[in-house]
């Protein structure tokens, strides 16, 4: 008898309503999303255990390195066992990271916190990150462009909500709104968060289906669909996947763009207030979340938008203009307050739309046949970025601190490098052509003489 978990027990009725779907993603994408609040944390912590930026960065850095290697590693089994067993997982590795992290805080045992918010948690990061988005585009073959931007808006917007609560909660908790009482609130603020997070993934992963066999959109033929460039209606192995020059090239550009966006948003809050100083900390709270909705509304909007112009066309987008929005930032931020949060803004837009357009690429280039593996492969790039990142902007950071530079200053050089990044990405989209055919699965078939599915 199949378990209520298995994906066989899931199946959904023909009549069903697809647009509970993207509900039920959202629950477990808002929950694990809080990782982009994480900066909130960064100076309790840092007071908390007596340390620097780059040994509290590491925390995060962990924790996305584990989200990239357990999605890369944990895509094949997504796959098979369907997205309410996945989700469960997610979310169990998510909230027992809280957990971990909780006694590493009461104990004044830094290494527990970066396993437990960093390993554990970050397990739950990557298998909660993958498991809705390949269900959704099976629910959405004809808006693939807008089904990952569903599935993947609520990750970036999981911060909207977490930083504001979080620094709430740290308040209440500590007492009062200095470092030190809020650094004493870190503790129940997790617990409290956990246990929320517990609650709102178990829901989603009740609602999570997946189509019946013989379910189509209404009014949909995928007999009569048009091709387009840059698009293939044939399919490629994982494997095969991986010995494509479209793969690399697709996870060079994933890796920049994430690299760019990630060193800022992981120094969000401390990094507007070392710009402007009169900028307080529940000032710099407000624009994490401002950043996190950038960040949310660019992976619907954007996405979307690919839809129409293309995939090409729209990382075209994300990376030749996020350079020249560096450019703004490292020459005229400083200047103003309205440049440096409109250019941030737009920066994080873009960084939101390169992950939720990423899928649709893969699917336009390797098919839908593994689909959900490559991008678990993929993601690797983001384990990535998330070490480097951060480490680039917090190590140019403590570099430029101890030569007596503040202010903007500390961070002009990191927006240089991010620039180099960014135009390293560039280069290989415009090199991105359509995947050979001896790559697909049809054509391996037939050289070995077995019918193709």
């Amino acid at each position: 008898m199949a378990s209520v978990l298995d994906k066989e027990a899931i199946v959904a009725p023909k009549h069903f309503n697809r647009w509970l779907i993207p509900a039920a993603a959202l629950a477990i994408h808002l929950c694990i999303g809080q990782v982009y609040a994480f900066s909130v944390f960064k100076i309790p912590l840092m007071n908390h255990f007596d340390v620097g930026e780059v040994s509290v960065g590491w925390i995060f850095s962990v924790a996305i390195a584990m989200l990239g290697l357990s999605a890369a590693f944990g895509g094949t089994w997504v796959e098979k066992a369907g997205p309410r067993k996945s989700m469960t997982l997610a979310g169990t590795a998510w909230v027992l990271g809280f957990v971990v992290a909780t006694i590493g805080l009461v104990t004044g045992q830094l290494w527990l916190i970066y396993l437990g918010y960093g390993v554990i948690g970050g397990i739950g990061l990557g298998i909660g990150y993958i498991s809705p988005v390949s269900t959704l585009m099976k629910w959405f073959p004809d808006r693939p462009g807008l089904a990952t931007g569903l599935a993947i808006m609520g990750f970036g917007g999981g911060a909207l909500i977490a930083s504001p609560m979080s620094n709430a909660l740290m308040e209440l908790y500590g007492g009062g709104t200095d470092t030190e009482q809020m650094a004493s609130g870190l503790a129940p603020t997790f617990i409290t968060l956990a246990a929320s997070y517990a609650v709102i993934i178990a829901a989603g992963a009740y609602v999570i289906r997946v189509p019946h066999p013989d379910w189509k959109p209404e009014g949909w033929d995928p007999s009569k669909v048009e091709s387009k460039p840059m698009q293939t209606q044939l399919n490629v192995s994982a494997n095969q996947a991986l010995k494509t020059p479209q793969f690399w090239f697709l996870w060079i550009m994933l890796f920049t763009n994430v690299t760019a966006g990630i060193g800022i948003l992981e120094n969000a809050a401390p990094m507007i207030q070392d710009y402007f100083p009169g900028i307080t900390a529940a000032a710099a709270a407000g624009f994490v979340g401002i950043l996190s909705i950038a960040n949310m509304a660019g992976r619907f909007v954007w996405s979307t938008t690919s839809d129409y112009i293309g995939r090409k066309n729209i990382y075209l987008l994300y990376l030749g203009v996020g350079i020249l929005l560096y450019l703004a930032i490292a020459f005229f931020g400083g200047n103003s307050l309205i440049l440096f949060i409109i250019a941030s803004v737009f920066i994080l837009s873009f960084y939101g739309g390169g992950f939720s357009t990423i899928p649709a690429y893969l699917k336009d280039m390797f098919g839908v046949y593994q689909v959900g593996a490559i991008h678990g492969r993929l993601l690797t790039a983001w384990a990535a970025a998330g070490i480097a990142g951060p480490l680039i902007v917090n190590s140019v950071l403590e570099s430029q601190a101890a030569t007596g530079n503040e202010g903007p200053e500390l961070y002009t050089l990191s927006m240089f490098i991010m620039v180099g990044l960014l135009a390293l990405g560039l280069l290989s989209n415009i090199l991105m052509r359509p995947v050979a055919e001896k790559h697909t699965v049809e054509y391996n078939k037939e050289q070995r003489g077995v019918s193709a599915p």
